[in-house]
């Protein structure tokens, strides 16, 4: 008998161990975050929601991309546990486009778009043939178009709406010239076009202020609303330590740091 009570606490001591080995490998997964942002300026406001996050004993880890591209997929193949650059508009033909399953948790911030001088230095100097260099990626070549439909420039079908691309272009009294560029080098193509519209991100990180943008989309406009700048998670997701990520993200002190960074080339949108 004492024998068979020996062994039965051998054997309930094991199980326990093994437990708990299980609950602390499930509270160390949970315990850290991997995000997925673009550089400029998702990635620097996730910087100061860090110190946020570890005050209730989340790490999180920030993992840097330069395209558009990859931060869904690797959110998608559970590489990443969210990610922070995109807005909901691009996530919906990205979802489209490739089959995955990514949905919106909050918006964080709005980025206008920037018409910035490249070989000509003011709107004044729109030549005849003059070249405007515009994002590739869909959503992002329609508000370009529409930023230079504000200025004047062209007109574009009403009815093409955030899917208009150079073939929609109604009036161009001045023959401009549409080049489509990946949006991350476009900065790099201001010596080789007339003009360039810019998102915020890139114009930053390429040393641009928004002072230097002829032209901007206006804070106060729909495109601000539509093109908030969004925490992305996969469909479905619902952990605590999301939830707690997205509080940290609209925080009083992340608000303040946008505002204080930027100086308007970002918008809180909390």
């Amino acid at each position: 008998m004492n024998r068979l009570c020996n062994w039965m606490l051998v054997v309930f001591s094991i199980l326990a161990m093994l437990s708990g080995c299980a609950q602390n490998d499930e509270m160390d997964e949970s315990s850290t975050l991997k995000v997925g942002a673009t550089p400029v300026p998702h990635a620097e406001i996730l910087e100061q929601v860090k110190p946020l996050l570890a005050k209730q004993g989340i790490t999180l880890e920030v993992v840097q991309f330069t395209d558009y591209v990859l931060p869904n997929q690797s959110l998608q193949d559970g590489e990443l546990d969210a990610n922070f650059f995109q807005h909901v508009l691009y996530m919906e033909k990205f979802n489209q486009e490739h089959g995955t399953k990514i949905t919106a948790h909050s918006p964080i911030h709005f980025e206008p778009l920037g018409l910035y001088a490249g070989m000509l230095k003011t709107l004044d100097d729109v030549k005849e043939g003059a070249t405007f260099a515009v994002p590739n990626d869909p959503t992002n070549e329609a508000r370009a178009l529409q930023l230079l439909q504000a200025q004047g420039l062209i007109k574009v079908k009403e009815e093409a709406g955030l899917d208009a691309t150079p073939v929609d272009i109604t009036e161009n009294p001045k023959n401009i010239i549409i080049k489509e560029f990946d949006a991350a080098i476009l900065p790099r193509m201001l010596g080789e076009v007339d003009y360039a519209i810019i998102n915020g991100n890139f114009a930053m990180d390429a040393g641009l202020s928004i002072t230097d943008a002829l032209a901007l989309e206006s804070k106060d406009s729909l495109a601000a609303k539509t093109f908030a700048n969004i925490l992305a998670v996969r469909n479905g997701e619902n952990r605590e330590g999301i939830k707690k990520l997205a509080e940290a993200m609209q925080s009083p002190e992340v608000k303040k740091y946008i505002e204080d960074q930027y100086k308007g080339s970002v918008v809180p949108m909390f």
